[in-house]
């Protein structure tokens, strides 16, 4: 139920709140003081489509929040969840449950669960065919669900199988287009005989044509350069050879020199060898590039080193080998799926049988609930159509029909025209489901629209009834829907010389009866406060 609701800049409301209570809850009060736009706010945060011109003038934004009790969702944090909705003047949209952000779609899913709001430009759940079957279900009660929850239970199986076999590849198409598949993969990089270590390799041979005219011009230059410093160097030994016999420290040098020169001469071989390893094969330059194009190509497609593209080659294999053993194992399969699609048949049967017998007595009731509602022509009718695929709920398509006039085919409630025939509608229904709906929030806006004496007085009742059952919330100019409330609340405007402003009040006991009383009679005389009280009594 909804506990607390906060308006803020929609409209003349600039801010607003006001708490609400189980049961009936009746809103009354002046035309144009505010009551269908707190129907708008409402329908706002229920994720309803939103313009900016409604935001109040000179503001920049509009706020919506509810607190609502409803203990046994998951949401709820001590019972209590908290949803709110800011628009801004730029169409910047917060929407937020429990203080996290969701999306409006989100924000339209959750709250489509909770509130119920019937008027003529909302989009009411019942009027979505995708709920009719559960509608109808519910009001079967134990006997169906019983064998719901067991076809519940093989359609989950069902899936299962399915998905497994399509896991499996159990279509031969599809199973052959993937063999195909693994097979050109596995023969392209088997094709290609890689081996690890194999493109470093390459790169440094590669590296090595691309620099052939600069590394060869280098080492030429560099062995000139050391052949003319070992000439130079023998010809230092021998001049330092005439001091050799003078002194200690002479002789010394002369080692240290000889050593020098037996290295050089050392590298000078070592430069000549790398020079005469040297040699340029176009072909071979050719084949490296061709090679090195290859493995490139296995790697955009396979991996990032050669590794990964072995590693995906022997997976690839092994997907290979169990694709060729499946037939075995989808044999089985199917022999499972083909037992569970005979007892989904079964149950499946005994819903749809189970179905029309109970959519017939819930068109009977439903249709004469509508005649209390001077309705008398209206036929309500419930159509359960098989399909050849199953679904959640069996094989069974249900929608709710309805034809308000004699003579008339019969339409789908979405295509009702009158907002005033709608409201009655839906209370004629929800009348009949108030016991299986779950739904626990319903708002009724204009119910009471061309409607007056003995239907305005059955309307009240039956809104009653369901506020056993649910929190409802109406708004109406009927002085005999407004004394079967539980909860009556008084919405006025008023003038502070600039601006307009909506308030809101919950009324007391004998607010209520002048409430009622000015309903009726325009005036809060003696003679309509006696009919007030005597409406209230009778309620």
């Amino acid at each position: 139920m909804i506990t607390t609701l906060h308006i803020k800049n929609i409209g003349i409301i600039d801010d607003l709140s006001v708490e609400l209570n189980s049961g009936f809850n009746v809103f009354t009060g002046e035309t144009g003081a505010g009551k269908t736009l707190i129907i708008d706010a409402i329908n706002i945060i229920s994720g309803g489509r939103f313009s900016k011109e409604i935001i109040r003038k000179g503001e920049e934004y509009s706020f919506v929040e509810l607190n609502l009790y409803l203990p046994e969702n998951e949401n709820a944090v001590d019972g209590n969840i908290i949803v709110s909705r800011e628009v801004h003047t730029n169409g910047r949209n917060s929407c937020k449950i429990n203080g996290r952000l969701v999306t409006v779609s989100e924000l339209k899913e959750f709250m489509n669960s909770v509130i119920d709001i019937h008027g003529q430009n909302d989009n009411q759940k019942i009027l979505n065919s995708k709920y009719h079957i559960k509608y109808l279900d519910d009001f079967c009660g134990e006997n169906l669900t019983k064998i719901y929850e067991e076809y519940k239970d093989l359609f989950y199986k069902y899936n299962e199988l399915n998905k497994e076999l399509k896991n499996n590849l159990g279509d031969e198409k599809e199973r052959q287009r993937r063999l195909d598949l693994l097979q050109y993969e596995f023969e392209e990089i088997d094709q290609a005989k890689l081996k690890i270590g194999e493109e470093d390799n390459l790169n440094e041979k590669r590296n090595l044509y691309m620099n052939y005219e600069k590394i060869s011009k280098g080492l030429n230059e560099t062995n000139g350069s050391i052949d003319k410093s070992v000439d130079l160097m023998s010809s230092a030994i021998k001049s330092m050879e005439s001091l050799e016999n003078i002194d200690e420290k002479y002789s010394a040098k002369i080692s240290e020199l000889r050593n020098i020169f037996y290295e050089l001469e050392e590298f000078s071989r070592d430069i000549s060898s790398l020079n005469d390893d040297m040699y340029f094969d176009e072909n071979e330059q050719n084949e490296i590039e061709e090679r090195l194009d290859l493995i490139f190509s296995l790697k955009r497609k396979y991996g990032n080193s050669i590794e990964e593209i072995l590693e995906y080659k022997n997976k690839t294999e092994e997907e290979i080998n169990r694709i060729n053993n499946l037939d075995e194992v989808n044999s089985k399969i199917r022999k499972e799926l083909e037992l569970v699609v005979e007892k989904m048949k079964e149950k499946a049967s005994l819903m749809h049988s189970l179905r029309e017998k109970t959519a017939k007595i819930l068109s009977e009731k439903i249709n004469t609930e509508l005649n209390d509602l001077e309705m008398p022509n209206a036929k309500f009718k419930i159509e359960i159509k098989q399909k050849g695929e199953f679904n959640k709920r069996g094989l069974d398509e249900v929608e709710f029909f309805i034809s308000t006039n004699l003579g008339e085919d019969s339409k789908e409630l979405s295509k009702i025209a009158s907002g005033g025939e709608m409201s009655r509608i839906m209370l004629a229904i929800k009348t009949v489901l108030a016991n299986t709906d779950s739904t626990p929030v319903l708002i009724f806006d204009e119910i009471d629209t061309g409607i007056s004496g003995k239907a305005a007085k059955s309307v009240g009742q039956k809104l009653k009834l369901i506020g056993k059952n649910h929190q409802v919330i109406c708004i109406t100019h009927q002085p005999s829907i407004a004394a079967k409330g539980d909860e009556n609340y008084f919405i006025s405007k008023i003038t502070d010389g600039e601006r307009t402003h909506t308030q809101i009040r919950r009324l007391e006991e004998d607010e209520v009866i002048n409430e009622i009383a000015r309903i009726s009679n325009g005036d809060i005389t003696d003679i309509a406060r006696k009919h007030a009280i005597e409406l209230r009594k009778s309620a």
